[in-house]
């Protein structure tokens, strides 16, 4: 395999060239303080807050796509091929403000000023793909920003106000696209790409077939696609991470396919671009994908990732155990399907052999007289992890419930079906009576714990209740079950 020995990509106008990486590197520190553009801020280290957006453009096939993502567990060496994009980038007319950061000045948005930059490339994103927002789409856009002093309103406001400052055809990434996309496609040179320094190295492969072979070569590497828990890891807990083995930028992870029978999700795909399809099959989802983290971690986290590093708290796991998914798991030229709850096998240890990597998931199409429903419970509605997480997949068939699919995060050591739960169900009457018996049953099914996030009697007692709420929701007539805004 022909190798390459540096990283290649875009910063604003210049062309970048590292012959050394580290596994650990942050594309924040690179910025910060090797390029000093430090208007890219660092608050949390781990994703949260926003104060470190910043835009990475990637090809995907021919089309050259924009999207922001926290610069601070972003990992140096998977930018290659990419456009980096920070606030310094922007401008108007004539090196006036640009549009987003006119109204967040006329509309007061700004006080302490560190979360600003944040903002503003949020916006931007926005901005770009969408000039004329609801309130809805401006609030999930800037989900992942956090700001102490503002209370956001004035925020809000500007984001309304910003195409009447200026139009995203005049904007400069968008009059440069044609060019970026020629630098960027020249960049594709099919290459393994390996990057040390010191003891540290990094390896971007070439193809998924080539993934395969490297992983049977090096059975230790630690795998990264999105790095939005791997980024924790380094920022958190300083681990050694090397060698690491980069995914992120393979298209062939990336491919989404509906066919008649399934959805069929590369295990490279990110929850952003597998939501049309799973919501579109799946109307319950839309509003569940869009509470998984902040838009930037929802463009730069994976399905696959969120399967295979097998969280006991992640957010898509219940799901796809309640809508019946498989996953494709390869090790060299060989592959095995197993259902997606027999990967999880206890805290910490899942059904994946070394050198074996988790290629693509299968998500069956619905079936007639299915009636579904996800929930997440968190402290915080937005970007917040969950205290449990609840997935239901319930067939009726003239008044029977035939099958019953449910299953549980935050619950057990693993995501986990209730079992207990389900048979209670099962050819009994579609009824109250029905679904609270079922309800029960899960203490038979969970003995949860209590840490910071919620007590194990919380934990229970909220899970219960859902059942009633999926009933009150599949009703003709459904009773209010939420709080109006």
């Amino acid at each position: 395999m022909e190798t390459r020995g540096d990283i290649r990509f875009l910063l604003n106008g210049n062309m970048v060239r590292l012959d050394e990486a580290a596994a650990t590197d942050t594309l924040l520190d690179f910025l910060r303080i090797e390029r000093r553009l430090t208007g890219t801020k660092e608050g949390c280290a781990e994703g949260d807050c926003g104060a470190c957006t910043v835009l990475a453009g990637r090809l995907d096939g021919d089309r050259l796509r924009y999207e922001p993502v926290n610069a601070c567990i972003r990992l140096l060496a998977s930018l290659d091929g990419c456009h980096v994009v920070t606030i310094e980038h922007l401008s108007g007319p004539d090196g006036r403000l640009h549009p987003v950061q006119q109204a967040m000045v006329d509309y007061h948005g700004s006080q302490c000023g560190f979360c600003t930059p944040g903002f503003v490339m949020s916006l931007y994103a926005l901005w770009m793909e969408n000039p004329d927002p609801t309130d809805t789409e401006i609030e999930t856009a800037i989900q992942g920003n956090l700001c102490r002093c503002t209370g956001y309103e004035p925020i809000i406001r500007a984001a309304r106000a910003a195409t009447a400052l200026g139009s995203p055809a005049d904007d400069a990434l968008n009059r440069e696209r044609g060019a970026v996309t020629k630098k960027l496609s020249a960049l594709r040179d099919g290459r393994r790409v390996e990057i040390v320094k010191g003891e540290s190295r990094c390896i971007l492969p070439a193809s998924v077939d080539d993934l395969a072979d490297v992983l049977v070569e090096t059975a230790d590497a630690t795998i990264v696609a999105g790095a939005t828990d791997v980024g924790l890891w380094v920022t958190k807990f300083l681990r050694d991470i090397s060698p690491v083995v980069f995914v992120g930028h393979l298209d062939a992870l990336r491919r989404l396919d509906v066919t008649d029978t399934a959805i069929e999700i590369g295990a490279g795909v990110s929850y952003t671009d597998s939501r049309a399809a799973m919501a579109g099959d799946y109307p319950h989802l839309a509003e569940f994908w869009d509470r998984i983290a902040g838009w930037q971690i929802r463009n730069m986290g994976t399905i696959g990732g969120n399967i295979a590093n097998g969280s006991p708290i992640g957010d898509a796991p219940p799901v796809l155990i309640a809508l019946g998914a498989t996953i494709t798991l390869r090790r060299g030229g060989e592959r095995r399907t197993l259902p997606t709850e027999d990967f999880f096998i206890a805290y910490g240890k899942q059904d994946r052999q070394p050198g074996e990597f988790l290629e693509s998931l299968t998500v069956p199409r619905p079936a007639k007289g299915a009636l579904h429903a996800a929930y997440k419970i968190s402290k915080r509605r937005d970007e917040d992890i969950s205290s449990v997480c609840a997935a239901f997949n319930i067939t009726v068939a003239d008044g029977i419930v035939s099958d019953a699919r449910i299953a549980f995060g935050g619950m057990a050591a693993t995501p986990k079906r209730a079992s207990h739960a389900e048979a209670a169900l099962v050819d009994q009457p579609w009824s109250l009576a029905t679904v609270m018996a079922a309800a029960a049953r899960l203490g038979d099914d969970f003995a949860p714990l209590t840490d910071w996030r919620a007590s194990a009697d919380y934990r229970l007692r909220v899970s219960q209740n859902l059942f009633r709420r999926f009933w009150l929701e599949q009703q003709d007539e459904p009773a209010p079950v939420r709080l109006s805004a």
